[in-house]
């Protein structure tokens, strides 16, 4: 694998880099560069879009990227009376698109983000047709194979809103140590930035309610998986393998429902591959979107192994 320097971007300075619009009243943080074919970048729970920080200049010299903060998460409103949803969420992210007049995009998305991208999947086949490609990042694509942690699984129970309330950057520490890599575990700088990002807006205080989503995976899950299984639009999953949540146990049973799967697995990685191997990431991505100019035949591909260099 060729070296490849991707410093990010200071908290600090993507938080300046980005602009507002508003969605059903509520201000939603978004950010956009580069040009080309628009490329929508859909974060995960419980942080933002700067989990992108590392990989945003590199997909900007090729694409015209675009991501915003979900509502309730990041640097967006996190309305306490709000009814939180990943099918609304889909909503927000093809309002985000309107307000920039993008008619189609690709779609990079990681694990609450997947579940969003499934439901705008489902939705392409309805019509319009917003999407051109699919590539997902660890997620609970399904949910027989999902396995939550222990905070979300606190944060589901009837005293939820406690844990939401309580929770800590020490307590972030340790459930993102759960998650990631044995040897590629977050920085401290990459830890103040998660948290950054939730306790912004007293973010604590809603946590028990996006969490919701691991109940909604299931009501969708078949809706979700025949529109994978049926759509003709290319599809990659680029998976962490040592994730505890959604990792190489997620990826064998992609094998099993999803005709011609193209996974690329990142072996040692953990939930966050984009945080703790932005280069092995960006070189599946890339070559993803080589291969969609390749012929039908051969622009999907087997399984594959990636080792952290």
């Amino acid at each position: 694998m060729p070296e490849m320097c991707l410093p990010g971007i200071a908290l600090s300075d993507w938080v300046a880099q980005g602009a507002e619009f508003v969605y059903r009243g509520e201000s939603i943080r978004y950010w956009t560069a580069g040009k080309g074919e628009p490329l929508l970048l859909i974060h995960g729970f419980p942080t933002g879009s700067w989990d992108w920080h590392r990989l945003w200049g590199p997909l900007s010299e090729r694409y015209r990227v675009i991501a915003c903060d979900m509502i309730g998460f990041g640097f967006s409103a996190k309305p306490k009376r709000y009814r939180y949803s990943l099918l609304d969420q889909a909503d927000l992210q093809q309002a985000l698109l309107t307000h920039l007049g993008v008619e189609t995009c690709h779609v990079l998305a990681h694990d609450y983000g997947d579940s969003v991208a499934q439901e705008l999947l489902a939705r392409h086949h309805r019509g319009p047709r917003l999407l051109q490609s699919l590539c997902l990042l660890n997620g609970g694509l399904f949910p027989e194979t999902h396995r939550p942690v222990l905070m979300q699984r606190l944060l589901m129970s009837p005293i939820g809103f406690l844990i939401g309330k309580g929770f800590s950057r020490e307590r972030l520490g340790r459930a993102m140590g759960e998650v990631f890599g044995a040897d590629t575990q977050p920085s401290e700088e990459e830890l103040e930035g998660f948290w950054q990002m939730i306790q912004h807006g007293d973010g604590p205080a809603v946590m028990h309610k996006l969490i919701r989503y691991m109940a909604e995976r299931p009501v969708h899950r078949n809706r979700w998986v025949r529109a994978m299984r049926e759509t003709s639009l290319p599809i990659r999953v680029i998976d962490g393998a040592a994730d505890p949540v959604s990792g190489e146990h997620m990826v064998r049973r992609y094998h099993e429902l999803i005709p011609d799967a193209d996974t690329l697995l990142l072996e040692g990685i953990g939930h966050y591959p984009q945080v703790e191997a932005p280069e092995a990431v960006l070189e599946g991505y890339l070559a993803f979107r080589e291969s969609l100019a390749a012929p039908p035949a051969t622009a999907r591909v087997g399984v594959k192994a990636a080792a952290q260099a």
